[in-house]
């Protein structure tokens, strides 16, 4: 029905009004991506389920659990998966180490096998007190084994463990390879090839002075297989990773190492800064300081080893470098063991950082076979004297204290029970350093950080003089241009000096005419 004014009646406007209040109730929020129509629709079933009392004085609660059920919803499909971590990543590493692999003959390894047995080593050094624990021994053994198999080694045995402030080496020690030795010797070729076409290639492009310093000559380092390169090394961070072969030690790395102490932080390829400076990286320190270890610390009860018989020696002069073992030996009971019956079986280390010496002054391509030219020269008052070290299976009691500390401390690993004791010596001049004997048995092991003991405190060395930039005298002093008159004078004096010596050799002339 129409209204006087033509308009129709409010009852049909609500319709309408209903509509677009429900239209604006389903808008969604800008914030939350939410509409007001679904918020109420799910509160109002909130309250028909719960039926809390006094529902208006907690309605304001439940709208704002119903909210925060919402995001939580929305908040669990944002989670992040976690992340292995490191000791699980080196977990799912040395699992692999407990796989077992396909079978071989049996018998062949029960007669010969290059792998040490580690259970048992592990046993007497626990007895001593010394050791890395069952459980790590363990793993270290299936990593030996994993190397042994993966290089092809004759022999290999646990060296140590040298400690390190980011991570550890575990050192282990194998003999040479036939044909290691030239692969070696071409990849140092190759890399002094490189050297020189880089050293030409930069001469070629801004061609440099050629100078006239002669530098002392360099110690050559040992072959390999003999002296402080007797054996090579193998380490790694930790049982499971890859294992990293040491190069080859020289004589300077050693010699630099004796002057200068750094601890090793766990990355081969790391600097050494230090003074004097270090040829070389961590790799090659830490090889020069096994090499230093094992010459001062492996040690073997007397009459275990004997000298090896080496035909055709003409020098009986020259150091014996090998030993064999004994036969014959019935081992020396734990109770006689001491300083006097343990006996180095390793070579040592000459000031010059080689075992045998090598004398400098004689040059690469003068032989003994120019003894008759050598005969007929006289013998410089500079030649140096051969360095002679201790020969091989010294006993300790000869070795020398360092700091009125004595070098060695032996013990037996129970008083108690004397006849089931391990004898074991500690070395005090390189901590870290054991060794047990147990009759006919004996093992050597490292476990520190690789640094000499050095009394009280260390000093290290002071940096020598600056030098002087040019020396100083009237022969390249710049002097002061003379002034004119200056040059006038000193021409006419030379003048006169000339037309004098002049006169003098025309009378000289005439005087022997007349005397003729």
């Amino acid at each position: 029905m129409d209204t006087p004014d033509g308009n129709q009646d409010g009852s049909e406007q609500r319709p309408l009004s209903a509509a677009s209040f429900k239209a604006f109730m389903l808008k969604s929020s800008t914030r939350s991506n939410l509409n007001l129509y679904d918020h109420l629709t799910q509160l109002l079933i909130k309250v028909m389920d719960e039926r809390p009392q006094n529902v208006v004085d907690v309605i304001e609660d439940m709208s704002h659990d119903v909210k925060q059920g919402l995001f939580e919803d929305k908040q669990s499909t944002l989670r992040v998966l976690p992340q292995a971590t490191a000791a699980e990543l080196l977990a799912e590493r040395q699992r692999l180490l407990f796989s077992r692999q396909e079978e071989t003959e049996q018998e062949e390894e029960l007669v010969e096998t290059p792998l040490p047995n580690v259970s048992e080593i592990g046993f007497y050094l626990e007895q001593a007190g010394v050791g890395l624990g069952r459980e790590e021994m363990q793993r270290v053994f299936l990593a030996l084994k994993q190397l042994v198999e993966s290089q092809a080694l004759l022999r290999c045995r646990l060296w140590g463990k040298v400690l390190g402030t980011e991570s550890s080496y575990v050192v282990a020690e194998a003999e040479y390879r036939e044909g290691e030795e030239e692969e070696e010797q071409s990849t140092e070729e190759a890399a002094e090839e490189e050297e020189r076409e880089a050293d030409t290639q930069e001469n070629e492009m801004d061609p440099l002075p050629q100078l006239t310093y002669q530098p002392l000559p360099v110690v050559p380092k040992e072959p390999i297989g003999t002296g402080a390169n007797k054996y090579v090394y193998y380490v790694c961070k930790e049982p499971g990773l890859p294992w990293v072969k040491l190069p080859s030690v020289t004589p300077a790395q050693i010699t630099v190492a004796r002057q200068i102490r750094k601890f090793f932080t766990g990355r081969l390829d790391a600097p050494v800064v230090s003074y004097p400076p270090f040829p070389g990286n961590e790799a090659n320190y830490l090889r020069a300081q096994i090499a230093r270890i094992s010459a001062g610390t492996q040690v073997s009860p007397q009459g275990f080893f004997q000298a090896g018989e080496e035909e055709g020696d003409e020098e009986d002069e020259a150091p014996r470098d090998s030993y064999e073992v004994n036969p014959d030996f019935e081992g020396i009971p734990v109770a006689e063991m001491s300083e006097s019956t343990w006996v180095h079986h390793v070579q040592h280390i000459l000031q010059q950082g080689r075992c045998t010496w090598v004398n400098l002054a004689v040059k690469p391509g003068e032989d003994s076979n120019e003894e008759g030219e050598a005969e007929d020269k006289e013998e410089e008052p500079d030649e140096p004297e051969p360095e002679v070290g201790p020969p091989l299976l010294t006993p300790l009691s000869q070795d020398a204290e360092i700091f009125n500390t004595p070098p060695w401390t032996s013990k037996m690993s129970s008083a108690l029970t004397s006849q089931h004791a391990v004898a074991v010596l500690r070395s005090n001049l390189w901590p870290g350093a054991y060794a047990y004997a147990c009759g006919k048995k004996f093992e050597n092991i490292y476990i520190g950080w690789g640094l000499k003991y050095t009394g009280e405190g260390y000093s290290p060395p002071v940096l020598p003089l600056p030098q002087k930039e040019y020396p100083s005298g009237p022969e390249i002093t710049e002097a002061l241009d003379p002034s004119l008159e200056e040059e006038q004078a000193v021409k006419e004096a030379l003048e006169e000096q000339q037309a004098a010596q002049e006169e003098m050799e025309d009378t000289e002339e005439e005087e022997e005419e007349n005397d003729d």
